[in-house]
C-alpha cells in the first residue's frame, strides 16, 4: 500500500471518528432537561406536533392594505428617490474648450 494512501486512510478515519462520537450523543442531548428556563415556562411536548396548516388561508380583507392616494405617493417618492439617484451616480461631463 503505498504511503500516500495510508496517510489518507488515517487522516479519514480520524475526521470520521469525531463525527460519529458526536452523533451518537444528540439523541441524548436532546432529552435532557433545558437549564436556564423560567420555572413558569411550559412543558415540552411528549409527542411531536402535526403537520403544519399549508392550506389553511388568512381571513379575507374588508378594506384595502393601502389607499390608492398612498400608493401613488409611494410610487413617486419611490421614482423621484431613483432618479436622484442615477444623477448622482452618473459620472460628470467635462467641459468642451
Amino acid at each position: 500500500m503505498p504511503a500516500d494512501r495510508t496517510i489518507r486512510l488515517w487522516a479519514m478515519a480520524a475526521l470520521m471518528a469525531p463525527a460519529l462520537a458526536l452523533g451518537g450523543c444528540s439523541s441524548q442531548i436532546a432529552d435532557m432537561p433545558a437549564i436556564g428556563l423560567p420555572a413558569d415556562a411550559p412543558e415540552r411536548p411528549k409527542e411531536a406536533g402535526g403537520y403544519l396548516p399549508v392550506h389553511d388561508l388568512p381571513p379575507e380583507r374588508h378594506e384595502e392594505a393601502i389607499k390608492p392616494a398612498e400608493l401613488a405617493k409611494i410610487q413617486s417618492d419611490l421614482t423621484a428617490a431613483r432618479d436622484r439617484q442615477a444623477a448622482a451616480s452618473s459620472p460628470a461631463k467635462p467641459a468642451k474648450k
